[in-house]
């Protein structure tokens, strides 16, 4: 198997500099940050930070995600 790279965009890379997620897994168009106990809170923060920084990233997530507390960050 190959080993390939992720590449980071500047917002993403600026995201994870600030928000410092404890976990997360590189993605092919973004991350999924994971460990989440309290979810609501911690994706309304997400959010106000990619807003206050206007940083062209979207957040997603679903029931599934939910189950082991995760959500993506994602490229816009």
């Amino acid at each position: 198997m190959k080993n390939q790279e992720t590449n980071i965009s500047p917002d993403l890379q600026q995201f994870i500099n600030i928000f410092q997620p404890n976990k997360f897994k590189h993605l092919t168009r973004g991350i999924e940050v994971r460990g989440i106990s309290n979810m609501h809170t911690t994706i309304t923060q997400a959010q106000h930070l990619i807003e206050r920084l206007g940083l062209k990233l979207t957040i997603q997530h679903d029931a599934e995600m939910l189950s082991y507390g995760g959500f993506e960050v994602i490229n816009s």
